[in-house]
């Protein structure tokens, strides 16, 4: 067996063709990879019909000078032609250095980036929501498609069992801003006022704000592990594969549920932020408990009472249509599930807080304030 891998140029037809002999190993390819590199003249075609045997670095060497030559590969044999194959998907795979960019190109570059996958996932969701009330109707059209059951399971957990943690809560606020609100009520001798700031900002702004935020976090994360857990384990297209929608047996009744029960739980918020507002006013700023209860009907305006009461079912259907449709929208893995649900409560709480900055823009604009 030769010690070195050698080569010699044939002429035939008016092509040349580069004739390989020798092993092409790590060991021998030394010499001929030089000689390589050296060669000027034209080749149309290399053949290793005489190169045994051969490694990566020996196929490496050929391929290389084949693509910098434009020549085409004959007589390999078949480790050689998977060897080939190798080289070749590993030179077409391999990654590519960027050309580093300024800080401003960067960082325009990286915004607009945000700014496409914004509007891409706005558009998402629009057809989301656009399937959703296309299964609404068609469950009115079909009354026997509607899952009352299932409405009335979800109404449950979304409503009445969030009763004691956002009746808690809300006696608990009710008690700060009755505190902090006398506080600097009492520099200006005006600790009666108390009154009017508990009454009006918790039937008008936290109330129903609060109780959004905790059905997020609450309704909105299960909705969205819920569904995504279905759709890891195929459950969802199960259902498709029988003939049963998805969003008619899935999506619709929690939505149903949860914009029903939002302006239920809403106004027991409210109540019990006011109730807790009266027990601290009781005990620190002598006015007795059943006085601020019916100074409450005296200076809250009942526009106050409407305008939580609006905000409140467009705030349970941004939180049941986040936490639905990020939960129908997990691929691959367990993981993908947890990170579904984080995004699903904090896009929830972000728009119901957006969405309560236009509400109190617009509530303004039309003299409701």
């Amino acid at each position: 067996m030769r010690e070195w891998a050698e080569y010699h140029l044939e002429e035939a037809g008016g092509r040349t063709t580069l004739v390989v002999e020798g092993p092409l190993l790590v060991s021998t390819i030394g010499r001929l990879d030089a000689a390589l590199r050296k060669l000027d003249e034209p080749v149309q075609f290399i053949d290793i019909s005489r190169a045994n045997p051969v490694d990566t670095v020996g196929a490496w060497v050929i391929h290389r000078f084949a693509e910098d030559a434009g020549a085409d590969i004959i007589g390999a044999s078949e480790q050689a032609e998977v060897l080939m194959e190798a080289v070749s998907a590993s030179s077409n795979e391999a990654a590519v250095s960027p050309p580093r960019e300024g800080v401003f190109r960067s960082v325009t570059g990286q915004v607009g980036a945000w700014v496409y996958d914004f509007l891409g996932g706005l558009k998402r969701i629009l057809s989301f929501l656009g399937a959703l009330i296309v299964a609404f109707f068609g469950v009115l059209t079909h009354p026997r498609r509607f899952r009352l059951r299932a409405l009335v399971h979800q109404m449950e957990l979304v409503g009445v069992t969030s009763l004691p943690i956002i009746g808690l809560m809300s006696f608990l606020i009710g008690i700060v801003i009755a505190q902090q609100g006398a506080v600097q009520l009492r520099q200006f001798g005006a600790e009666t006022l108390t009154v009017n700031l508990v009454g009006r900002i918790t039937l008008r702004e936290l109330g129903v704000l609060m109780t959004a935020i905790m059905v997020a976090g609450r309704s909105g994360s299960a909705f969205a592990a819920q569904l995504g857990t279905m759709k890891l384990t195929e459950e969802i297209d199960a259902m498709r594969t029988i003939g049963v929608s998805p969003m008619e047996a899935l999506v619709v009744p929690r939505v149903l549920a949860a914009v029903l029960m939002m302006p239920l739980l809403g106004f027991f918020s409210a109540c019990m932020g006011i109730l807790g507002g009266a027990v601290l006013a009781d005990l620190t700023l002598g006015i007795p408990f059943l006085t601020f209860l019916a100074r409450i009907q005296e200076v809250v305006p009942i526009h106050d009472f409407y305008v939580g009461m609006a905000k409140a079912p467009v705030f349970g259907l941004i939180v049941a249509l986040s936490g639905c449709y990020q939960g129908l929208q997990v691929r691959g893995n367990a993981e993908e599930v947890g990170a579904r649900t984080t995004k699903a409560v904090v896009q929830a709480i972000f728009m119901v807080i957006v969405l309560d900055a236009f509400f109190a823009v617009f509530f303004s604009e039309i003299g409701w304030v």
